[in-house]
């Protein structure tokens, strides 16, 4: 029976194939033989097995494996010799046999699409640039400062922005206490928006000891859908209002940053090498999602459904992977896979396109690419050299490194070759950019 491929319409084929069922046979005789010098069985010396046992045995377990490899071979020689770019997993299955001595199988499966990109210089996307100044350095000085803070009794006077109050606190709703709506001893710095804003319009003004009680509307998109959109009524009582005072910024305060000497000067060194970075780092995702997003439009192609398939199911266990880690119990809250074909289809696709681009272009990551961005993750941390050698003594590691060096070195090919339009944003901007 001579081998046909055969396509049954879009990326799908189907080879029709054949092996000798003499040929299996004779191969199933040589592996038992090869079995019956080590096996071993009660009653009977290693290599004095009888093969009739042996066949009794092992022979459905051997001839499945022979079967499987010979069946294997022939799709993989077709595959080969027709140059076909297998997509996924093949679905093999038996056949009515066409010709005597002949086993006759089908195999069923998908390949890539021929992927043909466009004009790169019609795409469009933009690059963020973003740079570090002495009001970003002035602005982390102070953050660090807030963080210590000195806290003396404020005595004499009622609750303003900047104090720092502790309470006791009991809330409900229609009457009824609610989960986390009760504390003792509870701190919080007026001003700094870690409570809702009629909470805090509730607190200030008050004096240690006061009690009083007030309404909070908690707003609509609020975490808990118990709460979101309700007006509950607080008791609050305050035990203590203590102010704040920085430090100042002298060598006592920089030395606790390990500056040497406590200078100054040298601070705001490492503070804008730290800054830079820090940019440099979000600057970079930024762009890559910028050009990822406009790169789908330089081809159209079909998609192997066996590859949407599989990464539909891939996102729906992070899904509940990351649930589980919430506390949630996944076992009751079906997570169909369909519910994420869409988002696969778009990480299919750019997938894909990125692959023929790398390809085409000969973009692979080179191993000093490799090496320079693992020196670059490993300025963050005290011990670089350290970090380094974790990196390449780790596979999977590598590996990730490896992925984000492509990337890169896809981004900047479009870079040099898409209309890319410039646009300075400010530290703070980008900084909120990231978090979305």
């Amino acid at each position: 029976m001579s081998t046909v491929i055969e396509q049954s319409g879009g990326l799908e084929r189907r080879i029709k194939m054949a092996v000798s069922a003499a040929e299996i046979t004779r191969q199933v005789s040589q592996r038992l033989r090869e079995l019956s010098r080590t096996v071993k069985m009660s009653g009977f010396r290693p290599g004095k097995v009888p093969l009739s046992m042996i066949e009794r045995s092992y022979g459905a377990q051997v001839r499945s494996e022979v079967l499987g490899d010979a069946v294997s071979k022939v799709f993989n020689d077709v595959v080969n010799d027709h140059k076909l770019r297998v997509a996924g997993q093949p679905k093999i299955e038996p056949a009515e046999s066409g010709t005597d001595g002949q086993m006759a199988f089908t195999a069923l499966f998908e390949v890539y699409p021929e992927i043909v990109p466009g004009d790169v210089g019609t795409l469009e996307f933009e690059r963020v640039q973003c740079s570090v100044g002495n009001a970003e350095i002035d602005n982390t000085i102070e953050v660090l400062r807030k963080q210590r803070t000195q806290w003396s009794e404020a005595s004499g006077r009622a609750a303003a922005s900047g104090d720092r109050a502790t309470i006791d606190f009991s809330g409900s709703v229609d009457g009824v206490a609610f989960e986390g709506g009760t504390a003792s001893d509870f701190a919080f710095v007026l001003g700094e928006g870690r409570m809702l804003p009629d909470f805090e319009r509730g607190v200030a003004g008050m004096s240690v000891g006061d009690t009083r009680v007030f309404p909070v509307k908690f707003p609509a998109d609020y975490g808990s859908k118990d709460l979101a959109d309700k007006t509950a009524d607080f008791e609050v009582t305050l035990k203590k209002l203590e102010t704040g005072s920085l430090p100042e910024i002298d060598s006592a305060f920089v030395s606790q940053f390990g500056v040497p000497d406590g200078d100054v000067a040298r601070l705001r060194d490492d503070i804008r090498r730290n800054l830079e970075r820090e940019v440099t780092q979000r600057v970079r995702g930024l762009v890559k999602m910028s050009a990822m997003s406009a790169l789908p439009a330089l081809a159209s192609f079909d998609l192997p459904k066996t590859l949407v398939d599989t990464e539909s199911a891939a996102l729906a266990e992070r899904m509940k992977a990351d649930l589980q880690s919430r506390g949630m119990d996944v076992r009751t809250m079906p997570i169909p896979a369909d519910a994420f074909r869409e988002q696969a289809e778009k990480r299919v696709r750019l997938g894909l396109l990125v692959g023929e681009i790398v390809r085409k272009e000969s973009l692979q990551a080179k191993p000093d690419q490799i090496r320079k961005l693992i020196e670059e993750f490993a300025q963050a941390y005290e011990n670089p050299p350290e970090i380094v050698r974790a990196y390449f003594s780790d596979r999977a590691r590598l590996a990730e490194v490896e992925a984000l060096v492509v990337e890169q070195n896809v981004v900047d090919w479009l870079l040099a070759r898409a209309k890319v339009t410039d646009v300075a944003i400010s530290f703070d901007d980008l900084m909120a950019r990231s978090q979305r």
